[in-house]
């Protein structure tokens, strides 16, 4: 199961993110998302879990959960959807 993470403190580390679903079941991945230019953290990121049992507990009981002083909003990803490729001479 995939599950989206919103409200991410900036400062935490993918094995964090790990780490706190684990206590719910086998955590597969763990990914934070950065910007592509600073390296930065968005502020989200995904986390697949083994089961979708274990995946809907995590929801559950971390959706509001607070991490260093942010709320996490957390719930099961939808799938991605196409977007149409930017050109380079878009951005000036």
């Amino acid at each position: 199961m995939n599950i989206y993470v919103g409200n991410l403190p900036y400062s935490t580390t993918e094995d964090e993110l790990k780490n706190l679903f684990a206590e719910y079941g086998e955590v597969v991945s763990a990914t934070i998302i950065t910007d592509r230019f600073s390296g930065r953290s968005k502020g989200f990121g995904f986390v697949e879990m083994a089961a979708q049992r274990d995946g809907e507990t995590a929801i559950a009981a971390l959706d509001g959960y607070l991490l260093n002083g942010r709320n996490l909003r957390v719930n099961q990803a939808r799938p991605r959807s196409e977007r149409p490729r930017r050109r380079n001479d878009d951005w000036y």
